[in-house]
């Protein structure tokens, strides 16, 4: 007697197949619509280039309305800090996550803010541009080409500048220059190694206060103003100004107003330029 007809035999064969099959989760309803629509979008784009081509154009014509504006040439000093100012306009056309990147400075060279993404390449957030700054080690000459792109997440340039990096020792006044007659070269000798002197400990200020050292950097600048640097004392006072020992970021240190006035007036009387705006700045609190 047969127990079982064609029908029940055809299920037992695909129940035994199934055993060993691998088992497909089934998507929910809301999860299969998602995946349809995301499916259809893309084949709407690769088969309609007319769209495609729209899309480019609205970003192309987006980045066309940004701007990098810097300075064509900023001078510098070896061991030493000096701002890079870059401004990107008009910054409410910035899209999310965009950043700038910054590419030919010299591999020695050091940003205040950002990363290394390459020799001499660095990603700078938009954000920490106010306070941008190049740091420059001891030794370093000569001249870079400096390009600055506006990058989107993508990696799409959005804008680019270029500059001129221009790095020279520090130039001797005129009184240096031009010393009286009288005055001979044995005379002159040890002004000369008191300047260098100065410059080497202006040097290691720097290389402290990188570190965030700064109390060994104070030490370090109070001597090479004490030889005449006018730059140390902007530097040291610097280190008590609230202003500028926000950008530092070194945690637990106190700004002192009368201390960082007592080292720009002193950076005043040695020639500093910047000495008297920040004297101002100082007054105003």
């Amino acid at each position: 007697m047969q127990l079982g007809g064609p029908k029940t035999r055809s299920n037992e064969r695909a129940r035994a197949l199934g055993a060993g099959s691998i088992q497909v989760p089934r998507l929910t309803r809301c999860s299969a619509r998602l995946v349809t629509l995301a499916i259809t979008a893309t084949a709407v784009l690769l088969a309609d280039p007319e769209l495609a081509g729209w899309l480019g154009s609205a970003r192309a014509q987006q980045s066309q309305h940004l701007a990098i504006s810097v300075a064509p040439v900023v001078q510098a000093r070896p061991a030493s800090r000096v701002r890079l100012p870059i401004q990107v306009a008009p910054p409410d056309a910035l899209a999310k996550n965009s950043f700038i990147r910054i590419r030919g400075l010299p591999p020695a060279a050091a940003l205040s803010a950002g990363h290394v993404i390459a020799a001499g390449a660095w990603a700078v957030p938009i954000d920490a541009l106010p306070t941008l700054a190049i740091i420059l080690p001891v030794g370093l000459q000569g001249e870079s080409s400096v390009a600055i792109s506006l990058v989107n997440i993508d990696g799409d340039i959005l804008a680019e500048a270029n500059i001129v990096l221009a790095v020279s020792p520090p130039t001797l006044t005129a009184r240096e220059e031009s010393p009286p007659a009288h005055v001979g070269l044995a005379a002159r000798a040890p002004a000369l190694a008191e300047r260098e002197r100065a410059l080497g400990l202006h040097a290691k200020g720097i290389e402290q206060l990188e570190r965030g050292n700064v109390f060994a950097a104070r030490k370090f600048f109070e001597r090479a103003t004490e030889a005449g640097l006018a730059e140390s004392a902007v530097v040291l006072a610097g280190t008590y100004d609230p202003d500028e020992l926000a950008k530092i970021q070194v945690v637990g240190l106190q700004p002192d107003i009368e201390a960082a006035r007592k080292w720009y007036e002193k950076a005043r009387e040695l020639g500093a330029i910047e000495a008297s705006e920040r004297l101002r700045r100082l007054g105003a609190r």
